[in-house]
């Protein structure tokens, strides 16, 4: 059984948790006067917590449910005369722990030489009981957290590093700003050992139009879930506050508990860098994150120069499909719903991540080529005739015309969609008969979801089918007008099909 003991004398007025300290000893008298000797301890503005076992068997359980020990006292004989010993192997080999440093305790110093443990053992010190005297103890405890200390803090750098190179890579191939540069933070503060929540922040100050933008780049601790990139509004009230004063002043604050770094990078923009501490920067880890809001800011301000445009575009796409959704007197959500239940089938096909966040866009761009058919045809509120309907095929020709000539993603799937969400999987659609799996997939997906929003919803020429009507519909043209496997997906979903077309009603809905 382990008793979790908490010194009365180690008061600090740090955050930082307590080094822990097990005392693993058959003879209860060891413990008190360990305790005792120890209870005032203090390195860097951190305490000490005792945890205790009185035999090997809890000591093992002891490691088991405290994996952060810094120090262990542990003696050779207990249960058995070499029960410390086993403990020991089962600590570095069974549970792998090689941070927590052990010092071995002995009465009995001739049942197990010292030459022989330390060789044969990983043990950081060998001492007899009665070698450690109430300064010696003091030391040796100073000397083993030191020790723990920069081995936890090297293996948080390891990782870090390795966070880092993930992350790194992550950004050449997504794009992901915001995680390269919470990786990035993350690494800094292993090195500079604070347990510290940041916010790095990218400002433009004023645009032209007297507008203020923040965009957060990276955050760790409890402001990671800030990490993606937003407006000013999204950073907490308080935050918001203190950056705009340091905004104003156009220079570092620094109190006993927050860092803000002002980092002006061109005349309109500015990065900030918001620090929650536990106690003090000092020269060195002030220097050392001043270097890295100065420096890695350049990378940032090229990748978020990169997104702002790759969002641009975005933004544009869904510009023009609104208009062109506009001009073919449509009541307003057609464009939203289509997108919704095509990135939803996207997934329950299995597709790609790559191919879902370009349907996404891809989508909108599906009748791009209306915007060439005559408004007399587009607003009939009657059935056209042969001529005007073979006008009205058109567009499929022509939005894909209109998007093919660029090499930009988006605009090519765009052009496929645009080009064959008319084809039939019997091979009757327009405007090359395809049928089949000749049919490209994104085409067959909107195929499916551009009649089955267009059925539910009104139109100048009809009222909206019920829902049971167009389940109907769709399970008789299931391998005739639309892939099969395409329709039982869209059939077997069809609630969260309805509850995505809430999501966008049409404005007369």
């Amino acid at each position: 059984m382990s008793l979790f003991k908490k010194s009365d004398g180690s008061t600090t007025q740090s955050n930082l948790a307590p080094w822990k300290i097990a005392i693993i000893d058959d003879e209860s008298g060891v413990h008190d006067v360990t305790i005792l000797t120890l209870r005032k301890f203090n390195f860097e503005r951190r305490g000490v917590t005792f945890v205790s076992a009185y035999s090997a068997k809890e000591g093992l359980a002891l490691f088991k449910e405290h994996p952060d020990i810094a120090l262990a006292f542990v003696d050779v004989v207990m249960e058995t005369d070499d029960a410390g010993l086993k403990l020991i192997d089962q600590i570095r080999n069974e549970l792998n722990n090689h941070s927590t440093r052990l010092i071995l305790r002995t009465g009995q110093p001739g049942q197990a030489p010292e030459e022989e443990v330390i060789r044969q053992y990983d043990i950081n010190d060998y001492k007899a009981k009665t070698e450690l005297s109430s300064m010696k103890l003091k030391s040796c405890v100073y000397t083993a957290i030191r020790s723990y200390r920069d081995i936890k803090t090297i293996e948080k750098s390891k990782q870090g590093m390795e966070d880092v190179l993930k992350s790194s890579s992550s950004v050449l191939e997504s794009q992901s700003l915001a995680q390269f540069g919470s990786a990035v933070l993350k690494q800094i503060l292993t090195l500079l050992n604070l347990n510290s929540s940041v916010l790095y922040l990218s400002t433009q100050h004023t645009d032209l139009y007297g507008d203020t933008k923040m965009t957060v780049l990276g955050a760790s601790g409890d402001l990671v879930g800030l990490c993606t990139p937003g407006i000013s509004a999204e950073i907490p009230k308080p935050i918001e506050d203190d950056v705009k004063k340091v905004l104003k002043s156009k220079a570092h604050y620094q109190s006993e508990n927050r860092f803000i770094g002002y980092y002006p990078t061109g005349k309109v923009s500015h990065n900030i860098l918001y620090i929650e501490l536990d106690g003090p920067l000092d020269d060195l880890q002030r220097k050392t994150l001043e270097m890295f809001a100065s420096n890695v800011s350049v990378i940032f301000e090229n990748l978020t120069q990169k997104e702002d445009i790759q969002q641009t575009q975005k933004e544009l796409i869904m510009v023009l499909s609104d208009a062109i959704e506009m001009r073919s007197k449509e009541t307003g959500g057609h464009v939203k719903r289509v997108i919704l239940m095509t990135e939803f089938l996207s997934e329950k096909l299995f597709m790609s991540q790559e191919f879902i966040e370009t349907i996404r866009y891809a989508a909108a761009l599906h009748d791009v080529g209306k915007i060439s058919i005559p408004e007399t045809i587009l607003h009939k509120p009657g059935k056209l005739t042969d001529d005007e309907w073979e006008v009205m095929k058109t567009h499929a020709q022509k939005g894909y015309d209109l998007l093919s000539g660029t090499d930009r993603i988006v605009a090519k799937m765009g052009a496929v969609i645009a080009k064959t969400h008319h084809e039939k999987w019997d091979g009757s659609g327009y405007p090359e008969g395809l049928a089949g799996d000749d049919i490209p997939i994104e085409g067959r997906i909107m195929a499916i979801v551009d009649v089955v929003d267009a059925l539910l919803s009104k139109r100048c020429y009809k009222t909206p089918w019920t829902v049971d009507e167009v389940k109907s519909y769709m399970r008789e043209n299931a391998g005739k007008q639309f892939d099969p496997v395409i329709t039982h997906i869209m059939l077997e979903n069809f609630d969260r099909i309805l509850e995505l077309r809430n999501q966008a009603p049409d404005c007369e809905e």
